[in-house]
C-alpha cells in the first residue's frame, strides 16, 4: 500500500478555482515532485495532506491515517515547509527552534545544528527582521530537525540564493538515501530533475500527467546540433529528408528533431559527410512542462 494516497479529492472554490478529482500515489522512500504554475492547485493539495482543509469529496491518506480525521497524529510524523512562512512570536530564530524542539519532544539539537551549519544560518538573528532567505532556512531547519520519515515541502527553496539551493538539493539527496519519503512543489525544474523519482503536473486544479523523471529525461524525441567542416557538406546535408529545427549557414550548423526510430538513419546518412561536431541537446523537465502547457 502507498505511504501517501490521494483518491478523487475535490475542493471547489468556484469560478474554476480549487482542485478537482485529484489522484496521487506516493510510495515509501519515493521523492515525488508536484509541478504547476501559480494558482494551479499545488498548495491546496498540500493543505489537504496536512489536514488543514477538509475535502468536499474524496480523501487523502498518509500511513493509513485519514488526513482530515487524524490530522493531529499525521503532523507528528511529517516535516513541513509551508509555501507562506509566518512564524509565531519569538525574539530570535534560536528561541523559535528551541520551542519547536520542546513541542516535538526532542532531547538533542544535534541534527538541527547539522542542518544549520550546512545552510550557513545564523539563528541568533531577530526572527522578524530576518531576510526572506534566512526565514526560509529557519523553516527548513524546523521541518528537518526531528528527523521525520515524511517531508512535505511547498516551494522550499524560495528566497534561497543559487549556492544555498544547491546545498539544499544536496541535503534532499541525503534524506532520500536515508529512506525518507518526500513530496515537494518547486518552480526550479533542475531541482526537481535532480531529486525526484516521479513528477505530477497540475493545471487548472487537475492532474494532466504523472511521469518518472528518468522517462522524461530519456524522451524518445531527441534534438541534435551538427556542425560540418565545409560549406559544401553543410549545403548538401541541408537538403536531406530530416526535420530541421534550425539552419545556420554562417556556422555550417544545423539543428535536427529526431525520433529514436530515426537515429540509425541519421548516423547512416552522416557517414557521407565530414562532421566537425555533433551534440545532443538534452530533453528537460522544463521542455516537457512547456509542451503540456
Amino acid at each position: 500500500m502507498p505511504l501517501i494516497e490521494i483518491k478523487n479529492m475535490t475542493k471547489d472554490y468556484g469560478e474554476g478555482q480549487g482542485i478537482f478529482d485529484i489522484n496521487l500515489s506516493i510510495e515509501k522512500g519515493e521523492v515525488f515532485g508536484y509541478v504547476g504554475i501559480n494558482g494551479a492547485g499545488k498548495t491546496t493539495t498540500i493543505r489537504h495532506m496536512m489536514g488543514f482543509i477538509k475535502p468536499q469529496s474524496g480523501s487523502a491518506v498518509v500511513n493509513e491515517l485519514d488526513c482530515w480525521k487524524d490530522s493531529a497524529e499525521i503532523r507528528k510524523m511529517i516535516g513541513y515547509v509551508p509555501g507562506e512562512i509566518s512564524f509565531p512570536d519569538a525574539p530570535t530564530g534560536t528561541e523559535f527552534l528551541k520551542r519547536q524542539a520542546e513541542l516535538l519532544g526532542l532531547k538533542s539539537m544535534s541534527y538541527a545544528e547539522t542542518i544549520i551549519k550546512k545552510l550557513q544560518l545564523d539563528p541568533s538573528a531577530n526572527l522578524r527582521r530576518m531576510s526572506k532567505g534566512m526565514k526560509q532556512k529557519t523553516a527548513i531547519v524546523a521541518a528537518l530537525m526531528a528527523d521525520p520519515d515524511i517531508l512535505i515541502l511547498d516551494e522550499p527553496t524560495t528566497g534561497l540564493d543559487p549556492l544555498m539551493r544547491a546545498e539544499f538539493t544536496s541535503i534532499l539527496k541525503e534524506e532520500k538515501k536515508r529512506g525518507k519519503t518526500i513530496f515537494m512543489t518547486s518552480h526550479m525544474f533542475e531541482e526537481v530533475e535532480q531529486t525526484c523519482d516521479k513528477v505530477a503536473f497540475i493545471k487548472n486544479g487537475k492532474i494532466i500527467a504523472v511521469k518518472p523523471t528518468d522517462e522524461i529525461k530519456h524522451h524518445e524525441d531527441k534534438v541534435y546540433r551538427i556542425e560540418f567542416t565545409s560549406d559544401k557538406d553543410y549545403l548538401q546535408f541541408s537538403s536531406e529528408k530530416f526535420e530541421f529545427a534550425n539552419k545556420d549557414e554562417s556556422k555550417n550548423q544545423v539543428t535536427l528533431n529526431v525520433n529514436d526510430r530515426q537515429i540509425n538513419a541519421l548516423f547512416k546518412a552522416l557517414k557521407g559527410y565530414d562532421v566537425k561536431s555533433i551534440t545532443e541537446i538534452k530533453y528537460t523537465l522544463e521542455k516537457y512542462f512547456k509542451s503540456l502547457y
